[in-house]
């Protein structure tokens, strides 16, 4: 059976007590409680590499072994190591994997590692990177967003009021290339034109947005069934992408962000921390140029920069932009009222008439409103802005209520006009007495409905002798017809209206003639 080796801190303790203090070796084998034979072992070699106390400072473990155990003569050569940082990088390829890497390794060096050495020795040298670059990313698979805890602040030109504004970070998961800008708040518009901004900045989209649970982009945290915002959601829609948040408390679920978060704090806000900012403008100007400085920067560990990874890997692999820019659109859950339209920044919106009392979804941008009901889109509107305001599509009412609402003055005269010229006389004579011609909306419909109860002539013959009297009313024709004077000639009407009996008591156009004259 091989004899166990010993650890470098106990060789060295062996040799110590030899080469500096000139014990014995059964004294040594005491000393440092190990057998005899094994510190003969030991000695028997340092003799043969010719090693004297104290050793040299550059003589490592590393090197101290390899003189104590040199390669025996026609022993095989060294077998190659794998290039690790080659290999890190790409796993990172869509469809690449360790086998396959391995295949590629051993056709370039056929005495090299078998399968289950070459994955050992590279996960033993993956372990040494930090936690957070652990995972392996597909290339244009995921973009990490979060905001900085660390604020930037910007002072007011007018007061000097020092006013905080957040500071947006972005990262993708193959290269680890960095965006960052500055936003006024959290908001979920500043949210969204933040991400607008990132994915033009990179020229393509990701697959997977993760972003943590803040309530710009996450409704309800849930581990296992978040609710995404609806205009967060429809963003990623947009662009082709999903968006799959972080767990609750879980910043392993976001490594890349997390870190990126750190080197913007300690590479954009400590650097510019004793500048002075007066507009967002300027303080975002500055924040590019460091995020440019970030990203052409080699990474320790790799010994690449984010953007050769970047135009490497995850360039090929984004999702182009589509031909339109997102218009960010808000959405907001209303119920449909009793005169079926939905309230809306103080404005109102139709839904056609059965949706009455339904839970509806407004869905409004800046210059248009879209209505759904189940996800089926029932209305449309151009915004209305200001208050009061309603916007009603006649096809969303009633029959009843669009024919009212289809009501003008010249309407109403042509719908009398149909049933004749007296008629239409008559109606047009009514509106005209009115100071708002709606006014005589309701005379006028009266009369075109006593052509139910009595034949179109009667109502014909009613308003030609109503028209001759100068007396144009609803009431005036319906007594008209009640009477039955529509059948008498209308020249023994007008002049029964129109002659004045003589009586004592009547004074006549001349008394009040000459009273007038007196005054």
């Amino acid at each position: 059976m091989a004899m166990k080796r010993l650890s470098m801190r106990q060789i060295r303790q062996v040799l110590r007590l030899r080469l500096e203090h000139g014990l014995s070796t059964r004294a040594i084998a005491r000393g440092c409680s190990v057998g005899l034979a094994t510190v003969t072992e030991y000695l028997t070699r340092a003799q043969r590499a010719g090693l004297s106390w104290p050793l040299p400072d550059e003589l490592d473990d590393g090197a101290l072994e390899a003189l104590l155990y040199p390669p025996s003569e026609g022993s095989a050569a060294p077998r190659p190591l794998p290039d690790f940082p080659l290999i890190h990088k790409e796993l990172k390829r869509p469809g690449v994997t360790l086998m396959l890497l391995w295949v590629e390794y051993l056709r370039d060096h056929p005495a090299g590692y078998q399968y289950s050495q070459f994955c050992d020795r590279y996960r033993r040298w993956a372990r040494k990177l930090k936690p957070s670059m652990r995972q392996i990313h597909r290339a244009g698979e995921k973009a990490f967003v979060d905001f900085a805890g660390q604020k930037p602040t910007i002072v007011d030109p007018d007061t000097g009021e020092v006013n905080e504004v957040e500071l947006f970070v972005g990262a993708l998961g193959a290269s680890s290339l960095i965006y960052a800008e500055a936003t006024p708040s959290q908001e979920l518009a500043c949210w969204i034109g933040a991400h607008v901004r990132m994915l033009e900045e990179w020229g393509g989209c990701p697959a997977i947005f993760v972003p943590d649970n803040l309530k710009s982009g996450i409704t309800k945290p849930c581990r296992y069934e978040p609710d995404v915002n609806h205009t967060y959601e429809e963003m990623a829609e947009h662009y082709g992408a999903v968006v799959i948040p972080a767990r609750v408390a879980t910043p392993k679920d976001k490594p890349k962000v997390e870190v990126s978060v750190q080197i913007a704090e300690r590479w954009i806000l400590a650097v510019l921390r004793n500048r002075t900012f007066f507009s967002l403008a300027e303080l975002n100007a500055a924040i590019r140029q460091c995020v440019t400085v970030i990203n052409n920067r080699p990474m320790q560990k790799l010994g690449v920069t984010r953007r050769q990874l970047f135009e490497e890997l995850d360039r090929p692999a984004l999702k182009r932009l589509p031909a339109t820019r997102y218009e960010i659109a808000y959405w907001k859950g209303c119920t449909v009222s009793i005169d079926y339209h939905i309230e809306l920044e103080r404005n109102y919106y139709s839904v056609p008439y059965p949706l009455l009392h339904e839970r509806v979804e407004a869905r409004y941008t800046s210059t248009t409103v879209e209505i759904f009901y189940k996800s089926k889109r029932v209305a449309s509107h151009i915004r209305l802005f200001g208050r009061g305001q309603a916007s009603t599509c006649p096809e969303h009412m009633p029959a009843s209520h669009r024919a009212h609402a289809e009501w003008s003055p010249s309407r109403i005269v042509a719908w009398a006009e149909q049933n004749g010229p007296a008629t239409g006389r008559v109606v047009a004579r009514i509106l005209e007495s009115r100071p708002h011609p709606e006014q005589g909306f309701r005379s006028c419909l009266g009369i075109l409905r006593l052509a139910k109860t009595y034949e179109p002539e009667r109502v014909e013959a009613a308003c030609h002798r109503a028209d001759s009297l100068g007396a144009a009313s609803y009431r005036i024709v319906k007594n008209i017809l009640s009477a039955g004077l529509d059948r008498l000639p209308v020249e023994e009407e007008v002049l029964s209206f129109n002659l004045v009996p003589e009586h004592e008591n009547i004074r006549g156009a001349e008394y009040y003639a000459e009273k007038e004259d007196r005054c």
